[in-house]
């Protein structure tokens, strides 16, 4: 609840520091005082739009700040730790507006964007405004009168889910549907060029091996004609080779050793080198065995080389990237021949999720209709007694299981009501004047914020064109609904402020050109004589004041 309004030149207000309770708080105060004053104060701080008139004149900047209790508010304290923005127990909310129209927000001390200074607000306060009752007339504001009053918040949220569900599967599937021609046209070439693909079957790495293979026999007549002449130099050529030349280098170094120790190290080299040579002279006696001219072989390289090279450039890419090209079209392949798969999952997905969303929304509808009916007649109840006797209220509801849906249901909501007798149930658009619109838009707020989980609800001059008798019952109305709510109502009628648990006072001070609004709690007689100056004006006699205690004493 908010327990504390600091106020510095906001408007014409100099400074305000009001300190708030739980129950009814009546405001009162001469016309033109500026009573609204700290609830247009209070609606800066939860995020409404600033200008740069709300700054006092002569002042630099204006600032607000709200101090609001919410260790009892899991909404407010979870939407706090979502944001890393909790404190304890207290949450303080400040708003300043600069001369020049530059605004700044502060949550608990950070700095944060207005939204979500909006959004928190709207989890701390709730302000029915004097005109609220014009948004009667929109069926869509109805029903979020009737869901507020029914509190069935997890019926609400099945329908939603279901409706977002139902949502996405149909989006899903039109996005398929409208791209299905584009798809065939592109399955049939990617079926196409697998199809070749896989005849064709190039492993990774073959295209390099297929090369060097064909390079090399391509150049088999020279490789078995150079190895021959070298292996002849070797070890083969009866008048010199080198591995005789070795031998004998070695044999003549051998005897010599004897006569010089140092030549051993080189005649166990010569000796290494001998076997070496040999070893070499082996390898390339076996490759050159191996080495043949096979026309046949090679004419079967040439061809699977020379298509490799223009399937590749069929698809406009290097030969060697061909084994990934295969296997990212097959399974894109594989993608759209899923995707077909899908469409079809898809239309029964969404025929369930039709058939879901209905059921979510007819159990919905239910309680809409069982809560809408005790709505009616709690409704017609306060009315009646609003001075309008004979008025009779009443709710329709009718489920549409054709319509095209949305997210908060199938059905329809219209008011209907009937103020005279004789006169049948119709529009409240239609039948009810300005001021029965008023008090039958005052019941209802009454009745359905005794459901909402805000803790501090706002009533600014609601109670315009109600008098008499009439008054008295609003005032009763508004002090039960503080009996478990913390309520203000600015109001002009003794009959509500004399409801209130605390009453606050505005008034308006003028000197030379300097204007001032100053607020003010009242106790005791101060509170008598307010209220005796609602009752008989500004001369308070003996009479009003003795009607003042009657009042307060009800």
């Amino acid at each position: 609840m908010l327990v504390q309004l600091t106020v510095s030149n906001f408007a014409i207000v100099r400074f305000l520091e009001l300190e708030f309770s739980r129950g009814l708080t009546a405001i009162t105060g001469e016309t033109g005082a500026g009573k609204s004053i700290a609830i247009d104060a209070l609606g800066l701080c939860l995020g409404e739009r600033s200008e740069a008139s709300m700054v006092r004149p002569g002042a630099d900047k204006c600032e607000v700040a709200a101090r609001f209790d919410v260790s009892a508010l899991p909404l407010a304290q979870a939407w706090l730790k979502d944001n890393e923005l909790d404190d304890e127990q207290q949450c303080i909310l400040r708003r300043t507006v600069t001369s020049e129209g530059r605004s700044r927000a502060f949550i608990n001390g950070q700095p944060v964007p207005l939204s979500q200074l909006k959004q928190l607000g709207e989890r701390l306060v709730n302000v029915h405004g004097q005109h609220a009752h014009h948004a009667l007339l929109k069926p869509d504001h109805q029903l979020v009168l009737l869901d507020q009053y029914a509190g069935h918040k997890s019926l609400q949220e099945e329908v939603r889910s279901a409706w977002r569900a139902q949502k996405a599967l149909r989006q899903e599937l039109s996005e398929l549907q409208s791209t299905e021609a584009q798809r065939d046209a592109r399955r049939q070439l990617l079926e196409y060029q697998v199809q070749e693909l896989d005849q064709f079957a190039l492993e990774e790495g073959e295209f390099e091996k297929i090369e060097a293979e064909h390079h090399r026999q391509a150049n088999a007549a020279n490789l078995i004609s150079e190895s021959g002449q070298c292996l002849a130099v070797l070890c083969e050529d009866d008048q010199l080779n080198v591995s005789d030349m070795l031998r004998q280098v070695t044999d003549r170094l051998g005897r010599l050793q004897g006569d010089d120790a140092a030549l051993e190290p080189i005649v166990a080299t010569l000796f290494d080198a001998a076997a070496l040579l040999d070893d070499a002279s082996h390898e390339l006696s076996r490759y050159q065995q191996r080495l043949e001219i096979d026309p046949e072989s090679f004419a079967q390289l040439e061809e699977r080389l020379s298509s490799a090279i223009n399937l590749g450039r069929k698809h406009k890419i290097p030969t060697h990237e061909l084994p990934a090209l295969h296997q990212q079209l097959a399974e894109e392949l594989k993608t759209l021949t899923d995707s077909d798969d899908r469409l079809a999952a898809l239309e029964a997905e969404v025929a369930k999720a039709q058939q879901d969303y209905l059921a979510c929304a007819q159990r919905l509808s239910q309680s809409r209709e069982r809560h809408g009916k005790a709505l009616a007649k709690a409704v017609q109840k306060v009315v009646r007694e609003l001075a309008l006797p004979h008025a009779q209220f009443d709710i329709d509801i009718a489920f549409d299981a054709q319509a095209p849906g949305a997210g908060n249901g199938l059905d329809k909501v219209q008011m209907l009501v009937s103020t005279n007798p004789g006169q049948p149930l119709a529009a409240m658009a239609k039948v009810a004047s300005g001021g029965e619109l008023s008090r039958i838009g005052l019941a209802l707020q009454v009745l359905t914020s005794k459901q909402e989980q805000t803790p501090t609800l706002i009533f600014d001059e609601v109670d315009v064109g109600i008098s008499g008798p009439t008054a008295a019952v609003v005032g009763k109305l508004l002090r039960s609904l503080g009996e478990h709510s913390q309520v203000m109502c600015v109001t002009h009628l003794p009959q509500v402020a004399g409801q209130g648990h605390q009453q606050l006072r505005v008034t308006k001070k003028t000197q030379k050109d300097s204007t001032e609004t100053l607020m003010e709690a009242l106790s005791g007689d101060q509170r008598i004589d307010e209220l005796a100056r609602l009752l008989g004006g500004d001369v308070i006699t003996e009479a009003t004041r003795a009607n003042a205690r009657e009042l307060l004493a009800q």
